[in-house]
């Protein structure tokens, strides 16, 4: 299979199938990116999609495609919030970004989704660079540089803020729930669902 810089060589030469082949390998996780956040998912992946056509000569050395295309789907989604004016509406969470494996018995699938609902619902009450920053590295498993230059903060910044991000997710959990179990289970699996999320076949390969 080709890589994301092979095709990108191809496109920039010329190619519009690799342009093609290297934009759809990656719609899924501009999907699970702005899943949540927007109310027109379909319109804010093709704004995204365009801009990174128009875009694609301007890659920064070094820098993964994928991480590059995420920074620009922060930035069409920062102005779609400007836009807006206000914050994504509660009905439009959901958990499809964070499949349950399939091997859990039926009252473990049940309690699973409880966790997720429960995980999103938390995730959703932080600040957004702070949302993004722990979707980034537990969702798309991101190199700490990547996410710094997504994010546009310093490199060195990122551990700090994730350890914060992380604290006051735990803290949202423990406000959303009174059920000690549910309440425990989610705050202790956090590392789990990362695993599940980059195993669940979410990528559009």
């Amino acid at each position: 299979m080709n890589d994301d810089a092979e095709l990108l060589t191809r496109w920039r030469a010329g190619d519009p199938a690799a342009g093609s082949a290297l934009v759809r390998r990656h719609v899924a996780t501009l999907a699970r990116f702005f899943r949540g956040k927007t109310g027109d998912l379909a319109d804010i992946v093709q704004q995204t999609l365009t801009a990174c056509v128009q875009a694609r000569d301007r890659l920064p050395e070094g820098l993964e495609f994928r991480a590059w295309l995420l920074g620009i789907a922060r930035n069409v989604l920062l102005h779609d919030l400007r836009r807006r004016g206000r914050k994504p509406e509660p009905e439009l969470l959901d958990d499809q970004g964070l499949a349950a494996p399939s091997v859990l018995s039926p009252s473990r699938a049940v309690a699973a989704r409880a966790e997720r609902r429960l995980l999103l619902r938390a995730l959703r009450r932080l600040p957004y660079d702070l949302q993004w920053l722990i979707e980034l590295h537990y969702w798309e498993d991101l190199r700490q540089d990547d996410v710094a230059v997504i994010l546009e903060i310093p490199p060195g910044t990122v551990k700090s803020r994730l350890s914060r991000a992380k604290r006051l997710l735990r803290a949202e959990i423990e406000a959303l729930t009174a059920d000690p179990a549910l309440r425990a289970s989610t705050v202790d699996d956090l590392d789990r669902w990362a695993r599940d999320v980059a195993g669940g076949g979410d990528d559009d390969e």
